[in-house]
């Protein structure tokens, strides 16, 4: 099949798609575009953010300024006034928070009430610990894991899309990234949900603090630098952005219960794909993935605007894309 007829194929059967960029053997191997957007255009990746946050996670620890996984997350609060009644918060770690084992009070992610907030860190400590104390059920979160951000920040001194600017998309190449803040709920509603292309933003709190669990934009170029050094175990044209042992730490697959998670086992806000041939992704809402094959030595990177059904795109990335590599 030539490029043409995978162009066609994708447009067909996988009509949210913007961009796909493969590498393997560490060549860049395919690139390609649809719905009038270019190669240079921006898609709001959705949760792959997270991934790309657990490497800023995993810089900060390489650095010594976060020590540790272990660490409480209260420890980085001291000023934080803890509710009454409230024991099991004392105990989370950093830790529960990357591999979604974090306890929260609420049924699901609190959207509004953290959204609409003066401060979205101290909103989601509210939301953080629970009379069933630490389970270690595993609770997807997209909203509450800001607290990470405030970690950061805490731990750095810089905001988050600056930490990230300077530590990791300067050195892989990747475009310098702006804060965005919604000026309103609908903003941010038309910020999730529109189809056309975005510019190298970071979706921020009202402290300028980037979204770890969404609203990252990206191309589907850099998206597969990102994919590339991780590949490499962590370097870049020769360059060691994050630690071997971060990598690796970091995609140490853990068992996900529940029957909606296709059988997939969580590392650090990276989805296993594979634990016997150790292969991981980043999966974000509408089809958006950084895929890696470490076997194959191959990365794929899709881009796609906003169609919530979208639940296949691994599935065909395996069946369609990777074969034709």
């Amino acid at each position: 099949m030539n490029k043409q007829e995978l162009h066609n194929l994708i447009e067909t059967q996988q009509p949210n798609i913007c961009q796909v960029t493969a590498y393997k053997n560490n060549e860049l191997v395919y690139s390609d575009c649809w719905n009038n957007y270019k190669a240079t255009d921006c898609v709001h990746v959705m949760s792959v953010t997270k991934s790309i946050f657990a490497l800023l996670i995993g810089i900060a620890i390489d650095k010594g300024q976060i020590k540790s996984v272990d660490d409480k997350v209260l420890d980085y609060f001291p000023e934080y006034k803890v509710k009454r009644g409230e024991k099991t918060i004392y105990d989370v770690t950093i830790k529960h928070l990357l591999t979604m084992r974090a306890p929260y009070k609420s049924k699901g992610d609190p959207w509004s009430k953290v959204c609409i907030s003066e401060n979205w860190t101290y909103t989601s400590l509210d939301f953080l610990g629970g009379r069933k104390g630490l389970t270690d059920e595993f609770k997807y979160s997209s909203v509450c894991i800001h607290i990470l951000s405030g970690i950061l920040y805490k731990a750095t001194g810089m905001i988050t899309v600056d930490y990230a600017n300077k530590f990791l998309f300067e050195p892989l190449g990747i475009p310098p990234h702006k804060v965005y803040i919604a000026k309103s709920a609908e903003e941010h509603k038309q910020f999730t949900i529109t189809k056309t292309p975005k510019k190298a933003v970071w979706f921020s709190d009202r402290q300028n603090l980037g979204t770890p669990g969404y609203g990252l934009c990206m191309t589907a170029e850099d998206m597969a630098k990102i994919g590339l050094m991780c590949l490499n175990k962590g370097v870049f044209n020769g360059q060691q952005i994050v630690s071997s042992k971060w990598i690796r730490e970091m995609t140490n697959p853990r068992t996900v219960e529940g029957k909606h998670f296709r059988g997939m086992g969580y590392g650090y806000l990276w989805w296993i794909i594979s634990s016997k041939k150790d292969i991981y992704a980043a999966i974000g809402n509408s089809g958006n993935v950084i895929y890696i094959n470490p076997e194959k030595k191959i990365v794929v990177a899709v881009a796609s605007y906003f169609k919530p059904t979208i639940f296949d795109r691994v599935d065909f990335i395996q069946r369609e894309i990777e074969p034709k590599l």
